[in-house]
């Protein structure tokens, strides 16, 4: 399913593949890999509270501020709430600049090989075969809590509501 103009770079309309989500849905599997070139899907999310943070590339500066946000609010949260950064950035590239950028409390993940996440979650720009930023706040039972995703793709996400639905799912409110 494409959604034509459902998202714009710099004002130029581009296309999503896959189905739009929302709070409330059940979260879609994928499988994607991790920097050992593991496959991961979301039978390892079970039963974890999990904050998806989703980026077009690592590698530019909005991308690489919420990967560093995120990074710094994974410690606060402890481990109790898995967080992971999805991406079609090479596991390579992702590993590199974890290591530049000191990123040690956030897994990412890499969605380059089929695009599996992408087309799942709806966030596939079809134009740029790259991720639309989104975060998303997963329960234990793999239901989607909060979903965000920007109409504007160099927009940043609004990380106080998603940290709050996290907390919210963790005091069990």
């Amino acid at each position: 399913m494409d959604r034509a103009g459902a998202v714009t770079f710099k004002g130029t309309p581009l296309t999503l593949v896959g189905a739009e989500l929302s709070a409330g849905m059940a979260a879609p599997d994928f499988t994607i890999i991790n920097n050992k070139l593991e496959e991961f899907s979301l039978k390892d999310l079970a039963g974890s509270v999990a904050i998806i943070s989703v980026t077009p590339s690592l590698d530019t500066p909005v991308c690489d501020a919420q990967a560093r946000r995120f990074n710094t609010e994974a410690l606060k949260l402890g481990d109790s709430i898995k967080v992971v950064n999805v991406s079609m950035d090479l596991p390579f590239a992702a590993t590199k600049f974890c290591s530049t950028a000191g990123i040690e409390n956030v897994t990412t993940l890499s969605d380059h090989r089929d695009a599996s996440f992408g087309t799942a979650y709806g966030l596939l720009i079809k134009e740029l075969r790259l991720l639309n930023r989104a975060i998303m706040v997963i329960d234990a039972t793999g239901t989607i809590k909060h979903f965000e995703m920007p109409t504007e793709m160099t927009s940043e996400v609004n990380f106080d509501a998603a940290l709050s639905a996290a907390n919210e799912l963790m005091s069990g409110a």
